[in-house]
């Protein structure tokens, strides 16, 4: 395809996601229809695709329009590409511009939360929370995420891996979040059928996530359940740090389908804990609580769902959250301890979340709280660890 092609493609896809289809269905759609297209091309629509989400408020603003061609013509000048070239009316390439599209959107006019491709009222937390490091953190999740891996400390060390990728041509450079973090610089496409990938040496997880796991504070041979697992990655995290035996539970079996198996190429041991059987699975030393939240903190990764929140729907995280808190207290052992984390941003599934239960508690102190910036280098995550006061540990 050439690259008109694929702008022409990405602009049939995004016309799907805003009638209504999730993103990656609809990008399933359009490689069904068109198998013609190789791994490249579907590759580059994608990522055409994904930009433009990241961006939608900026690049309508520039195009002056909200339908898929107006936002890819924004992303275009956002782009300082050759407009003629790419829209040259050619076979498989999109229509030459008309009159009106040949005149930019003046983006400086536009009010912050557009500049900042936000929607209003999110924008208006961020500031009223961040104050001027909201526009930074704005900014940086309208970029594409780093592609990072956690080197497998059961089986490796950073500088060892970083040596067996670069046998299969993927390079990467120590991420400076976590101390078991590598962000790939070439070929990331490579990581999955790469020898340190199979062979357990890396799992792809982004790096906040890595330091979330490192400031646990987990006794050698505790009892540790990771209680909102789902695909396992923090699960595996802490068996690769501690020896201590983990225990991965998601009120979704289906999400933890893949854990045996990773945790076999991982060489490590993880007890799969269905919904019907947590109750008598404890007590347990510690408990990971991962929580389901908005995203925030990772919404470059996922950008339709910065888009698809709502006050009300933050509103009920906060309620779920805390409900999943008081489900955790009654798992934990007499002098254990609880950590509660989140990939948010907002207070509102942080903190606020803590104050009304651990925070204010009898029963538990803390000895934990730390946030995990939004940045070049890691997502946005939060984590925070109570001890029960009969805790001989933290």
């Amino acid at each position: 395809m050439t690259p008109a092609a694929r702008i022409a493609a990405a602009i049939t896809v995004l016309d799907e996601v805003f009638s209504g289809t999730a993103s990656e269905k609809a990008l399933t759609n359009w490689g069904r229809q068109n198998r013609y297209a190789g791994s490249k091309d579907r590759a580059a629509v994608r990522d055409h695709v994904f930009d433009a989400l990241r961006c939608k408020y900026s690049y309508s603003a520039l195009g002056q329009g909200t339908d898929g061609r107006a936002v890819m013509i924004g992303a275009c000048r956002a782009q300082n590409a050759n407009l003629d070239d790419l829209f040259s009316g050619a076979k498989f390439a999109p229509a030459p511009l008309s009159d009106v599209e040949t005149v930019a959107g003046d983006l400086a006019s536009q009010p912050l939360h557009i500049q900042n491709d936000m929607p209003d009222w999110i924008w208006a937390k961020l500031e009223a929370q961040y104050g001027e490091e909201a526009t930074f953190i704005a900014q940086t999740l309208r970029q594409r995420a780093p592609v990072t891996l956690r080197v497998n400390l059961r089986k490796s060390d950073r500088a060892t891996a970083q040596q067996i990728l670069r046998s299969d041509g993927i390079e990467t450079v120590e991420n400076p979040v976590s101390e078991t973090a590598l962000t790939v610089t070439e070929n990331p496409r490579k990581v999955m059928q790469s020898k340190a990938f199979q062979t357990g040496v890396v799992e792809l997880q982004d790096a906040g996530s890595q330091a979330m796991v490192d400031a646990l504070d987990i006794p050698t041979g505790a009892r540790v359940l990771d209680l909102c697992a789902g695909g396992g990655g923090k699960s595996l995290a802490i068996a690769a740090r501690v020896d201590c035996q983990v225990f991965a539970h998601d009120i979704s079996v289906r999400r933890m389908a893949d854990i045996p198996a990773r945790a076999a190429r991982a060489g490590v041991t993880i007890s799969v804990v269905e919904p019907s059987a947590l109750s008598n699975s404890g007590p347990f030393d510690v408990i990971l609580i991962d929580a389901p939240c908005s995203g925030s903190g990772t919404w470059r990764r996922t950008p339709s769902a910065k888009w698809a929140l709502t006050p009300e729907r933050l509103a009920e995280l906060s309620g779920l959250q805390l409900k999943i808190v008081h489900s955790a207290i009654a798992l934990c052992a007499d002098q254990g301890a609880i950590a509660y984390g989140t990939c948010s941003v907002f207070d509102q599934e942080n903190q606020e979340v803590l104050n009304g239960t651990l925070a204010e508690s009898d029963h538990f102190s803390k000895v934990l709280e730390k946030s995990i910036a939004v940045s070049a280098h890691a997502d946005g995550f939060f984590i925070s660890q109570f001890k029960n006061r009969n805790s001989t540990f933290g």
